[in-house]
């Protein structure tokens, strides 16, 4: 794994984390909860796409650049 996918693998895990830990400590009803859950996993899963999106990106645009040069 290069060193942008273990930054974003860490970035996920972290917030994902933090995710946790809020709602297990937070006073809410069980239904508010699992609203708020759902809420921030498409949250998290579309902040993950971009991110991968940008990172495939870059590793196209590096892929192109080494071409060019060979």
């Amino acid at each position: 794994m290069n060193s942008t996918g273990r930054i974003i693998a860490g970035v996920a895990a972290g917030v994902f984390a933090g995710l946790v830990i809020g709602v297990l400590f937070a006073p809410d009803k069980g239904s508010e909860t699992r609203e708020k859950l759902r809420k921030k996993g498409e949250e998290m899963a579309g902040d993950l796409k971009d991110a991968f999106e940008k990172a495939k990106e870059k590793f196209n645009d590096l892929k192109d650049d080494l071409e060019r040069s060979v």
